[in-house]
């Protein structure tokens, strides 16, 4: 059997502890959800109020930077040498922690203002909830400069072809939340499910401190804006800060929209339908679009479009077989897995069932959205996403306001719905992709094969939670068991290639 590549072994790495990320993820929501399911008012207040301190960390630092950042940082290592591409880090850090210091800072000065204008985070909530809401945004922003230097380190590390500290830090986020949930909220009340974000990003930064020493990490205090590197950085930040822009107003746009269905729980059942969706995604399509990212770069800075292209289509073939039967299974099975993890009454349970499965409409379409992003940036062309989330902004506001309007009575899974926008998105950057690469990506045999695994997978899955004797939560267990087995022998010939990445 030959041995594994890098890049495989890199992916299996990341989707392992990511693994382990999701289920700390659940164990997390879990205990959060029984200790407030008499209380989903406040659920709803803590989950909107991590929204715009999400933003400024995806604008400012994190989110923003490190698709942009990896490959430039990857072109100083092959290209110069590690001692100037930690001297680049270092300069892009302290201008990523000053833009979020300031930022936050201002944030927390007008955060009721922000709360209470129409098109704020939750205008539809009452004065009592919008004023807890503004207080818990303002904790929640000594997290997100944390952050601000905790996301430019995983960026580093992994240009650095070091996953397992970054892959592991989100698992520490998860601990900190927990042991807030678990020990500071009986405490301090919703205030402590913040104590533990705080808690987590501090753990997220210092799991990654081992590897900067590793690596030989030397800080330039630093920031002259007139550094070569530092221009290049910002210049292929601007349009990676105006992207994650129209991402960030989705999620804002779709909590404002949750808020005035006057449905408790609504916000709640959008975040925990995402998280679930987010699972099979995380672990599948963002490890192996993470570990991709570096190697893209390296085979872009080489000019190997041959070999850039092949790794493209190896990664969507395994992705798309396997993310389309994967939605089908857990939308059959997911009713009395909610019910279990999050021990809501049954109302709440069934508004994050539909939401959910609302949701795995869009899985595949993530799927593709990470490697065919993470492509162009690779490139070292930011602009194609851009125009993509312009796309996928559009449409999911019209869908998003036209359901709240007319179908209020459907309440929140018709606004996760409106995510169908990312599924468009992707098929539109799919093709852009496809006319770069100078070589089409054959994926139609992923696509049919993958969708025959939905229906011959989904079917049983179903039909045995329904059926099958026993508890709701086995029963859900062995069908998408079920499914899952015959879905992946289906798709075998195709889902192997994640082997040979």
């Amino acid at each position: 059997m030959p041995s594994l590549s890098r890049l495989t072994r890199n992916s299996l790495t990341v989707a392992f502890f990511f693994f382990i990320d999701k289920i700390l993820a659940f164990v997390r929501a879990g205990v959060v959800a029984r200790q407030y399911s008499e209380e989903v008012h406040l659920l709803d207040t803590f989950n909107a109020a991590n929204n715009l301190p999400d933003l400024l960390f995806a604008l400012i630092s994190g989110g923003a930077l490190s698709m942009a950042f990896i490959p430039l940082l990857t072109e100083y290592l092959t290209t110069k040498d590690r001692a100037a591409a930690w001297d680049l880090f270092s300069r892009v850090a302290n201008v990523g922690f000053l833009a979020t210091g300031a930022a936050a800072v201002l944030v927390a000065v007008f955060a009721q203002q922000i709360v209470d204008a129409e098109i704020g985070i939750a205008p539809g909530f009452g004065a009592e909830q919008r004023k807890l809401l503004a207080e818990l945004m303002r904790l929640n922003l000594i997290g997100t400069i944390i952050f601000s230097i905790s996301g430019l380190v995983m960026a580093s590390l992994q240009a650095n072809q070091h996953f397992i500290l970054p892959a592991l830090a989100p698992s520490m986020y998860n601990i900190g939340q927990i042991f807030g949930a678990r020990f500071l909220a009986p405490r301090f009340g919703v205030q402590g499910l913040v104590y533990g974000v705080i808690l987590g990003a501090a753990l997220h930064l210092l799991i990654q401190i081992p590897g900067l020493v590793k690596y030989g990490f030397r800080w330039t205090p630093k920031v002259d804006l007139r550094h070569t590197g530092l221009i290049e950085a910002l210049k292929l930040m601007a349009p990676r800060l105006l992207t994650m822009t129209g991402i960030q107003i989705i999620f804002l746009a779709r909590d404002n929209l949750a808020s005035r269905l006057d449905q408790v729980g609504a916000i709640t059942s959008l975040t925990y339908g995402w998280m679930l969706m987010q699972a099979p995604e995380t672990i599948l399509g963002t490890a192996i679009a993470t570990a991709m990212l570096p190697a893209l770069s390296e085979l872009a800075s080489k000019r190997d479009w041959s070999g850039f292209s092949a790794s493209i289509e190896r990664a969507l073939r395994a992705l798309i077989s396997l993310t389309l039967p994967i939605a089908a299974v857990m939308a059959a099975g997911i009713h009395p897995i909610v019910r279990g993890i999050f021990g809501f009454d049954e109302e709440i349970s069934r508004l994050i069932t539909w939401t959910t499965r609302a949701y795995l409409a869009t899985l595949t379409g993530y799927a593709i959205h990470e490697i065919a992003i993470r492509a162009f940036y690779a490139r070292k062309e930011p602009m194609i996403p851009l125009y993509a989330v312009g796309l996928r902004l559009v449409i999911f506001l019209v869908i998003g306001i036209l359901g709240v309007t007319y179908f209020r009575n459907i309440g929140a899974p018709v606004i996760a719905f409106a995510e169908i926008a990312l599924l468009i998105e992707a098929i539109v950057i799919f093709g852009w992709l496809a006319k770069r690469t100078h070589k089409p990506l054959r994926t139609n045999t992923a696509i049919v094969n993958g969708l025959i695994a939905a229906i011959v997978g989904g079917i049983p899955a179903y039909l045995i939670a329904l059926y099958l004797p026993g508890g709701a939560i086995v029963t859900a267990l062995i069908g998408m068991i079920a499914g899952g087995l015959i879905a992946l022998a289906l798709v075998w010939s195709e889902a192997k290639v994640v082997l040979k990445l």
